[in-house]
């Protein structure tokens, strides 16, 4: 399932896409268009998914071809095909969700076959994958990290690969980092997340009102930022750090089954890891005095959280 985290990147990306627009107009509805992202980032979901269902499926295609050359060798008439009846892609093939993921999404359509191809003749180079198909026994830790393998090792690491996927799906840059932790956790444990939905009710309800919230409150966050900045450059202040912050204040002020310790170092993270060297220290400082402000004026009113997810 889609975590906070990658909600408040998603929130944030699209924040900054507003800020920096040519027009005002060109986000009418940001809700909307937040829901369209999101129902993207599920389509790439499914896509990789099926593309990595594909590579190992693809031990059949290859058997097959190698059983029906002219002169078949006794190594082409005994290729072993273990991993097309992998665990894990049985699960899936079998998974309700999926087959209704393939009607609607397509992604066959997007299919390249010869990178499907090409994907499963290196997996079958490599030394995991030989041990793998020696063993006779099908261990789930182990029809788990074979798969693992493809998508780590096979295809993320494939220019030709992430060139075919940048091809189709516009939104890779901003979701690769997400994309990277669903499919893992997907891998191990494939209940933990709907392939028909990437986030529940409640995670859309997050999402929806952090979005909303710090647009409608724009001004006023404005105003609780400016008198902080009086050292720091403001012209050298990037845009992505004054989104985050405004983003943070309104988690702190208006979210109050989260943990305003839990929000600010949320917050100091994506400062750090997408904007720039110093913003993690900046975020960190200016939305530490902006907590501590609102604490003093009696403004911030949180409800126990004890075993509520954050």
């Amino acid at each position: 399932m889609i975590t906070r985290r990658n909600i408040r990147v998603k929130v944030m990306q699209l924040l900054y896409m507003i800020e920096v627009a040519d027009s005002p107009n060109t986000y009418k509805n940001p809700i909307q268009t937040l829901e369209k992202q999101l129902d993207k980032s599920r389509e790439l979901f499914v896509y990789l998914i099926f593309f990595l269902s594909e590579v190992a499926r693809y031990a059949e295609t290859s058997a097959l071809n190698r059983a029906n050359k002219n002169l078949p060798s006794s190594a082409d008439l005994n290729v072993n095909i273990k991993i097309a009846g992998n665990d894990f892609i049985w699960q899936l093939l079998e998974n309700k969700a999926f087959q209704k993921a393939l009607e609607t999404d397509l992604p066959n359509q997007l299919l390249d076959t010869d990178l499907v191809k090409k994907i499963y003749t290196q997996l079958s180079e490599t030394n995991a994958y030989k041990i793998y198909i020696e063993e006779q026994s099908r261990d789930k830790a182990k029809e788990r990290e074979i798969i693992k393998l493809i998508f780590t090792e096979l295809m993320l690491p494939n220019e030709d690969f992430i060139a075919h996927i940048e091809t189709y799906f516009n939104n890779w840059d901003d979701d690769a980092d997400m994309m990277d932790q669903l499919v893992l956790a997907y891998i191990q444990k494939p209940n933990s997340i709907q392939l028909d939905q990437l986030m529940n009710a409640d995670k859309w309800d997050f999402a929806r009102i952090l979005l909303k919230t710090t647009i409608d409150k724009q001004d006023y966050c404005a105003n609780l930022i400016k008198p902080k900045l009086k050292n720091w450059d403001a012209e050298r202040i990037a845009q992505l750090d004054m989104v985050l912050m405004r983003m943070g204040i309104c988690e702190l002020l208006y979210f109050e089954t989260i943990p305003t310790k839990v929000s600010i170092n949320e917050y100091i993270d994506l400062a750090k890891e997408y904007s720039t060297a110093q913003s993690g220290q900046f975020v960190n400082g200016i939305l530490d005095s902006i907590h501590k402000e609102l604490v003093s004026e009696g403004k911030i009113n949180k409800v126990s959280f004890k075993n509520k997810a954050v």
